[in-house]
């Protein structure tokens, strides 16, 4: 693992316990690996949270305690490090997205989350939750679109998306939403921001059939893979499974379209979107 760079206490919750976590750590003389072995997990997980890349969780706090002997520190404070705006299955990845370096992802049915528009992303969980009253379905966008912030920077994180064609030619929320999402992928594309790939429906079988993927990178914590279904989602880190999806992801790319083809694709399928609206 590389050098870890010192975490800025001050700057979150997740910050503080990051920095505490190694300060005990290193006071009581263990490795990453020594202390993982004495909760179970990985030496890996241990840097993630040390990096602040994982939430800490009770049941790990409360470990964390007994094996450091930091009394109840870590099980006091960790309660303000998992308070989060996002669903809870879904409120450690995106933790971990706002600070990847790389972000590579494979999206099979939805353009995904960091690229949607208010108007696409309100569909999306109008769909999921048909009966939620509007204030509700309004947070949840507005949560959303606030993860799209990471993009105000001209060059990181790095974003390489593959889309299924799927994803572009369902008709989420109507013409107009759906002409105005898929405008808004090509512009970033165009300002050379996202790198995309559109895996076309002539590709036939592939390497990801089963599902999405979201791989993440850091600069000072090993990488991350993520899993979603329908309203469920987790974080993997085992070395192994995020070596063999990293094969899987290059395994997309080279049945996907080039970024050029693709680009000329989004665009095609947005202006079909307007001619159908205005005959």
């Amino acid at each position: 693992m590389p050098g870890s760079r010192d975490l800025d206490p001050s700057s979150s919750p997740r910050a503080l316990l990051g920095a505490e976590l190694r300060h005990a750590r290193e006071k009581a003389g263990l490795s990453q690996e020594e202390l993982g072995q004495r909760l179970f997990v990985s030496g890996s997980f241990i840097g993630q949270l040390e990096a602040g890349t994982r939430r800490m969780q009770r049941e790990y706090a409360r470990l964390l305690d007994e094996a450091l002997g930091t009394e109840d520190f870590f099980q006091r404070n960790c309660g303000a490090a998992a308070k989060s705006k996002y669903p809870e299955h879904f409120a450690e990845a995106a933790e971990a997205e706002a600070v990847a370096t790389e972000i590579r992802q494979f999206a099979p049915l939805l353009i995904p989350g960091i690229l949607q528009t208010p108007a696409y992303a309100r569909a999306v969980f109008r769909a999921y939750r048909p009966t939620a009253p509007e204030a509700v379905i309004e947070e949840l966008v507005t949560a959303r679109i606030d993860r799209a912030r990471l993009l105000d920077d001209p060059t990181s994180p790095l974003l390489w998306m593959v889309i299924d064609e799927a994803a572009l030619r369902r008709q989420t929320g109507g013409l107009e939403v759906m002409a105005e999402a898929l405008h808004h992928v090509a512009a970033l594309i165009r300002r050379n921001r996202i790198v995309v790939q559109v895996l076309p429906f002539d590709a036939g079988a592939h390497a990801s059939m089963e599902g999405s993927m979201k791989l993440m990178d850091f600069e000072d914590a090993p990488p991350l893979l993520y899993f979603e279904g329908v309203g469920t989602g987790r974080l993997e880190d085992g070395p192994a499974t995020v070596r063999y999806q990293r094969r899987t992801f290059q395994f997309l790319t080279a049945c996907a379209l080039s970024p050029e083809r693709s680009l000329a694709l989004i665009e095609d399928i947005a202006q079909d979107c307007g001619h159908e609206e205005h005959p």
